[in-house]
């Protein structure tokens, strides 16, 4: 009976670790994806402006006639 508490206490404690490394997994992930939302929301807009400024040269350029 004893060892089979000891198996049973092992066993918890593996989840419990598992459960730990699992759960700091989550926060560098949560701070990863951040990370790249934040990255994707900058390069949005570089964009935008870039598209804006190739908009306003293109006007600029003389037609073909």
């Amino acid at each position: 009976m004893h060892a089979e508490l000891d198996i049973l206490e092992a066993k918890i404690r593996q989840v419990a670790e598992l459960c730990h490394t699992l759960r700091q997994d989550n926060i560098a992930l949560r701070q990863q994806l951040l990370a790249a939302q934040q990255d994707n929301k900058q390069l949005t807009t570089r964009l935008e402006a870039a598209k804006t400024r190739l908009q306003a040269l293109l006007e600029t350029l003389p037609e073909d006639v």
